[in-house]
């Protein structure tokens, strides 16, 4: 069965950008040199899943930070063709959480990245998410987007590990519970 994986950071107070999208307050850090486990993480996966808020903010990253495909979900963008140099790596679809989980179990992916906000709410709100690695990030925001929001009702987490970095990063990793 084909699972989403989130792997995502937030400021201590849940933020996961500034109110208008911008998370130069994570890029900015100097301690992102450190290794937080996304390599080994995204070498696990099969393909992403992204909304157009994120891909907004991570188009232009130089190198390409995904290694696999990436779909992304907007009726805005949906059809249009990527940036020439993302091509074969990056499709815009207009497609719910459970079409687009379909689509990629068809094509193969068993483990999906899901990113952004409003796609992880969404994919949660469906049971389609497996496990959430989060990372808080010694930060107060006191304002912005929240990686969470109103659900249906209450989703259980088993705490699978959590480690302290030495730049004050924590990062827990969540098992969600069926």
């Amino acid at each position: 069965m084909t699972g989403g994986y989130v792997f995502i950071a937030t400021s201590l107070d849940g933020f996961i950008a500034r109110q208008d999208g911008d998370i130069s307050w994570l890029l900015a850090r100097d301690d992102l040199a450190e290794d937080h486990g996304f390599d080994p993480f995204i070498g696990r996966m099969d393909a992403m899943v992204m909304g157009a808020g994120t891909w907004a903010a991570v188009q232009e990253l130089d190198p390409w930070p995904y290694p696999v495909p990436v779909l992304v979900l907007s009726r805005r963008l949906a059809g249009q063709a990527p940036p020439a140099r993302l091509e074969g790596r990056v499709r815009f679809v207009d497609l719910a959480p459970e079409a687009a989980m379909e689509m990629l179990a068809a094509e193969g992916a068993q483990r999906v990245y899901v990113d952004g906000g409003q796609v992880i709410r969404s994919f949660l709100r469906k049971g389609l998410i497996a496990e959430i690695i989060l990372t808080q990030v010694p930060v107060l925001l006191g304002q912005g987007l929240p990686l969470f929001g109103p659900l249906p009702h209450d989703i259980d987490l088993k705490l699978l590990a959590s480690h302290a970095f030495p730049s004050g990063l924590v990062q827990s990793h969540y098992r969600v519970a069926r």
